[in-house]
């Protein structure tokens, strides 16, 4: 088989897996939103929707038809290619964050071995941070293009959060690096299933817990919202959105909170590995089945703490949002980085 004929099936599959996780991505965030209302009511001591099919299975094809069909409204004073191109610039984003998380080992079809992960690249850390840090620009341009003083004021607070909570999650980050040695997400992945080994969250208690404080500001999730604080700026950066552009606006916002559950999960809680057991004695293609399900649950635990926060702790002040990231979670982040590189200095010295 000639060379060029390789790349080609390697295209291919590249193709097919990004076709797969992006349609699983939108389809899990989909029902994430049903399964947020589900929470909200059980914590709520209400039913929650149940009109729409079977338990109400089918509310989020409801709300889904409801976007597709309402009328599509660009205010006549708003910058129209902006005001388009932020929400799509949004969702993008969002989807772009697949891209370097390993979903599992490999698996074996037709003779050949398919890694499930869409591209191994050695600086995959930077490349989320990258991806991650454009979003705002989504949220920016929206906000801004819209030409309305709530709108543009929501961005600015979303802007600026993003900016103050990304120093301290990198802070954090950097402790992890320094454990490992790497900034590729599947490296990381694999030393904490390596023999003996205990995943990050054993060593960097504290640095998961800025880390997942810091991704809760990230994703605009309460109590870190005030982007979107109805009672103070109406409904925050997207309020002369309607229809699917409204809907991206939605909808990033929940693929977010999965790409993060799934970054999170592989950084400190060893990504695809199931706890007690060797891997290495099952099959390729069950081990790569099971590694799937077993960073699934993870990221299900994940959103479920998200949605839990959300619906028990109130919304912070903006100078309290503000004092948080830079006087208590950025010095915090440069403690425990300053920690792990003395007991690193330390243990290399016995």
């Amino acid at each position: 088989m000639t060379l060029l004929a390789i790349d080609w099936i390697l295209l291919i599959e590249k193709l097919i897996l990004i076709a797969i996780i992006v349609f699983a991505s939108l389809g899990i965030a989909l029902y994430t939103t049903f399964a947020e209302r589900k929470v909200a009511a059980i914590l709520q001591d209400r039913p929650g929707p149940n009109r729409a099919g079977p338990f109400g299975l089918l509310q989020p094809f409801a709300d889904g038809l409801k976007l597709i069909m309402k009328e599509e409204i660009i205010p006549n004073t708003a910058n129209k290619f902006l005001f388009v191109l932020g929400p799509g610039l949004a969702m993008t984003a969002a989807l772009m964050t697949c891209a370097v998380i390993p979903w599992s080992g490999h698996v074996e079809l037709f003779d050949r071995k398919i890694d499930l992960q869409i591209a191994d690249i050695n600086i995959g850390i930077l490349y989320v941070f990258g991806v991650v840090s454009m979003g705002v620009y989504g949220i920016m341009i929206g906000g801004w293009a819209s030409n309305n003083k709530f709108s543009l004021m929501a961005a600015l607070r979303g802007a600026s959060q993003a900016i103050s909570y990304e120093l301290a999650m990198g802070l954090a980050l950097i402790a992890v690096l320094m454990l490992s040695g790497s900034l590729s997400l599947k490296t990381i992945v694999e030393q904490q299933m390596g023999a003996g080994q205990l995943w990050n969250i054993a060593y960097q208690p504290l640095g998961f817990l800025i880390f997942f404080i810091c991704a809760l500001a990230e994703c605009n999730r309460t109590p870190f919202d005030l982007p979107e604080a109805e009672n103070e700026l109406n409904f925050g950066y997207h309020q002369e959105y309607s229809s699917m552009k409204l809907g991206f606006y939605l909808f990033s916002e929940y693929v977010n909170m999965i790409m993060s559950s799934a970054v999170m999960a592989s950084l400190y809680f060893g990504g695809y590995d199931i706890p007690f057991l060797d891997e290495s004695t099952l099959a390729p293609n069950l081990a790569a089945v099971l590694g799937v399900v077993a960073l699934l649950a993870k990221i299900v635990l994940f959103i479920f703490l998200f949605m839990w926060i959300r619906w028990t702790i109130p919304r912070f002040r903006y100078d309290q949002l503000m004092n948080l990231g830079w006087k208590k979670m950025i010095p915090l982040a440069l403690i425990n980085m300053l920690i792990t590189g003395a007991v690193i200095l330390w243990l290399q010295g016995k």
